[in-house]
């Protein structure tokens, strides 16, 4: 799976950006990050047989090579309804019950419960979104892309089952990937692991969805070659955050007074 932002579109926090390309002479800097066409043109070209992408434009796009479950590997799932689409990667096991609880029919895959659950966010808050990704069991990881509106919607799992990897591109667009290698190679030194039991919205930014009351902090990353890398990030349970985690609601006056001060 592959999901690149444009830069504004989703705001991570700085540090995920690696100081070494400033540190550097222009001969011994590392590798530098691509471009996002460059970066999706290798993710089709390395899974030539069943991959696809969908642009929004110029702000958003998501890939899926979608794999069955199997020994050592997690399914990923595409989905889209009502202009809002996600790309969803391992399981949930309590998938069934919580089809039941938002009315949804049993065959309803997890990609598409997602979808759901988001819009009953939206339209129907507001609601915390820490609160929904907490009843979810299982290992995960999913990129949400809310097309009419521009939101992004993200999260991976506590349990860190499944690999979840961000970085900055050479434009400065956010790309989330679960492909180690592909995010290496697509993002030079700025990228970390997505940190487990996080959740990253267009508006909140990065936070915690296990201690939403909690700051984060950004913890500096080296790796073996003795380079600063994009930094991982942890909960500080010490210190209260400024502000809890709500999706906003659509036409709600602090949506209309938002959409005002961009005009």
């Amino acid at each position: 799976m592959l999901a690149i932002f444009k830069k504004g579109v989703v705001n991570p926090p700085q540090e995920l950006n690696s100081p070494a390309y400033h540190s550097y002479s222009s001969s011994s800097a590392p590798r530098p990050p691509k471009l996002p066409h460059q970066i999706v043109d290798e993710f089709l070209s390395s899974n030539p047989a069943d991959s696809f992408s969908i642009k929004f434009r110029d702000n958003a796009l998501l890939a899926c090579a979608p794999r069955r479950s199997s020994l050592g590997s997690h399914q990923r799932v595409f989905c889209g309804a009502n202009d809002v689409y996600c790309v969803f990667t391992g399981s949930l096991i309590n998938l069934c019950s919580l089809n039941k609880q938002y009315g949804l029919s049993k065959g309803t895959n997890e990609a598409m419960f997602v979808i759901q659950a988001y819009l009953t966010l939206r339209d129907r808050g507001p609601y915390p979104a820490h609160k929904v990704l907490k009843d979810l069991e299982g290992e995960f990881g999913f990129v949400l892309y809310d097309s009419k509106s521009g939101r992004v919607f993200a999260a991976r799992g506590a349990s860190e089952g499944v690999g979840l990897y961000w970085g900055i591109a050479a434009d400065g667009s956010v790309v989330i990937t679960d492909d180690l290698e592909g995010i290496k190679g697509s993002c030079g030194k700025s990228f970390a692991q997505f940190p487990a039991g996080f959740m990253l919205e267009s508006e909140e930014g990065l936070t915690s969805f296990e201690h939403p009351w909690s700051q984060i902090r950004a913890m500096p990353r080296i790796d073996s070659e003795g380079v600063m890398c994009g930094a991982d990030f942890k909960v500080d349970v010490q210190t209260r955050a400024a502000n809890a985690n709500t999706m906003p609601r659509v036409g709600s006056e602090a949506n209309w007074a938002l959409g005002g001060s961009q005009a």
